[in-house]
């Protein structure tokens, strides 16, 4: 069954100022397939690049927040607590933090872990 999804790619933005990012992420939610999943791949050489001073353990911190949200780790909170789709609609929020969502897009696939697997590669270092 092929089912159409949505994913974020997930940034990590150190300074907004500058306007540099580097993709550490992908969530991905699929409705129909009652999936929804976050894989991410921090390379810590590429955000010192970017700002040498940049907090790597709470960038990784900011990500296992994630993963928790989409398995409904209930200790949580509230973002962790509702239907998958309340749920991936509180990660695809825009924030103004060091890790932040990229825009929605959308896709049809038939197995939405191996599609997670796919952009994780495609557009994740």
């Amino acid at each position: 069954m092929r089912s159409p999804y949505q994913y974020v790619v997930l940034r990590c933005v150190p300074r907004v100022d500058r306007e540099e990012f580097v993709n550490l992420g992908i969530v991905v939610y699929c409705q129909e397939q009652d999936y929804l999943a976050a894989a991410c791949r921090v390379n810590d050489d590429r955000l010192r690049a970017l700002w040498p001073d940049i907090d790597v353990h709470g960038v990784r911190s900011t990500l296992d927040f994630v993963a928790g949200v989409c398995s409904g780790q209930g200790d949580l909170g509230a973002a962790a607590t509702g239907d998958l789709g309340t749920r991936f609609g509180f990660l695809k929020a825009p924030r103004s933090t060091v890790v932040q969502p990229g825009p929605v897009h959308g896709g049809i696939t038939g197995d939405p872990a191996a599609e997670l697997a796919r952009l994780l590669d495609l557009l994740v270092p």
